[in-house]
């Protein structure tokens, strides 16, 4: 393993610290990362897509719910993961362990979610909560004079806070459950994003979001849209594989993958492709950081759902769909694209008005699609994907790539 055996001597603070742009790049040990990602929300994706097919209509309401309780503790993780090697030098023993540990807590997690809500939620809670509070703590004793150590321990207040709720949750189940898990990891994000305020305490000089000198929080976003775009190739290929050879499906599978090329166009061109110096450029490093990390958790969430809507077409290509069918269908790539939105505000300091256009067609054709087989929905998102991919084109053809220009 990279560097594992090096030693750390007295200036380990300093030594973990001096990583930043001389290591940019995201190493092996965060790809490992990535892999397990794929496979837990790969978990996720099936999870909700089995319930949201129920006969009851409380199950099918409540898998959307699912969604967000199931993969935003996994998105979180992965986050906060990334914040650990954008501030310190992967290549340091201490670090690889980190990185590691986290890689396999996520991996726990991501293996009790199939019963999380009924019979497996120590194991689901048990990681997230140590990787949380622990992680910070050994780091810590490096960071004597750092104000990245104040934030640390500001962070462990909060995460042992919300430790409380994280474990009532287990004690109930069902609904109930996710009712609580929800609960807490809307206080772990919102308190991140408020850089975790405690009374008395002064609130310190670096961000939560890791992005005061470095391109490679920036990167390792690029890299968490195209592991959401990965798990969703997987999760369509695998319904497909279950199901009979019939044009149907085929037809299914051809407009997944264009919607997932055009998701991948629409993000790269051109805000996630000059990602690094647009914030890079800006002058509150910490808003454009905070701004950033939630458009993509925005995105991911939409690409998710959108997911969730190609295994329903999937299964059930026939007959009138149900409403939760076509929020999944058409409300994920609307989602996609307010999240995508958000993210041209930050690198270009404007609003896009193609997607917002864009979000407006998916929700006014909702209504029609009501009526029409569920292989619909998904045709009319992938038209409206193609339009913004279009009329993204047309407006860039004749004229030089254009430079970020975030708010200043």
């Amino acid at each position: 393993m990279n560097g594992m055996g090096d030693r750390e001597g007295g200036g380990q603070g300093q030594d973990l610290l001096q990583r930043r742009e001389d290591v940019r790049q995201a190493n092996f040990l965060e790809l490992f990362v990535d892999l397990v990602l794929v496979f837990a929300l790969a978990g996720v994706v099936a999870r909700v897509a089995r319930d949201i097919v129920s006969q009851d209509v409380v199950i099918r309401w409540r898998s959307m719910a699912y969604l967000l309780v199931l993969s935003l503790p996994l998105i979180w993780v992965w986050t906060t993961t990334a914040q650990v090697t954008s501030w310190f030098d992967p290549r340091r023993p201490k670090i690889q362990w980190i990185v590691l540990a986290s890689a396999f807590g996520m991996l726990v997690m991501a293996s009790s979610v199939p019963h999380a809500f009924v019979g497996r939620g120590w194991a689901f809670v048990l990681p997230y909560v140590i990787l949380q509070c622990v992680r910070p703590l050994v780091l810590m004793p490096a960071l004597r004079g750092h104000p990245l150590r104040q934030l640390y321990l500001r962070s462990v207040l909060w995460f042992a806070a919300s430790a409380v709720i994280w474990f009532a949750g287990v004690t109930v189940s069902g609904g109930a459950r996710a009712a609580v898990w929800g609960t807490a990891v809307a206080v772990d994000i919102i308190a991140a994003q408020l850089r975790w305020p405690v009374p008395g305490m002064a609130r310190p000089r670096v961000s939560a979001w890791a992005m005061e000198s470095t391109h490679h929080l920036p990167e390792r976003y690029q890299q968490f849209l195209m592991i959401a775009l990965g798990e969703t190739v997987l999760a369509v290929g695998i319904s497909f594989a279950g199901q009979r050879d019939t044009p149907l499906a085929f037809t299914v599978l051809v407009v997944a993958y264009l919607s997932i090329v055009l998701m991948w166009r629409i993000y790269f061109y051109r805000s996630g492709q000059v990602l690094a110096e647009a914030v890079a450029a800006a002058e509150d490093k910490y808003g454009a950081g905070r701004a950033t990390g939630t458009a993509h958790i925005l995105m991911v969430l939409g690409i998710l759902a959108t997911a969730v809507g190609f295994d329903i077409i999937l299964t059930h290509p026939g007959g009138s769909p149900e409403p939760l069918w076509l929020v999944a269908s058409l409300g994920g790539p609307a989602l996609f694209l307010y999240g995508r939105i958000r993210l041209e505000r930050v690198v270009f300091n404007r609003l896009s008005l193609r997607r917002v256009i864009a979000i407006a067609t998916l929700a006014v054709t909702a209504i029609p699609l009501y009526f029409v087989p569920p292989l619909a929905a998904a045709i009319v998102a992938a038209l409206v994907l193609l339009a913004v991919a279009l009329a993204d084109a047309r407006h860039a053809a004749g004229r030089p790539p254009e430079a970020p220009s975030p708010a200043h």
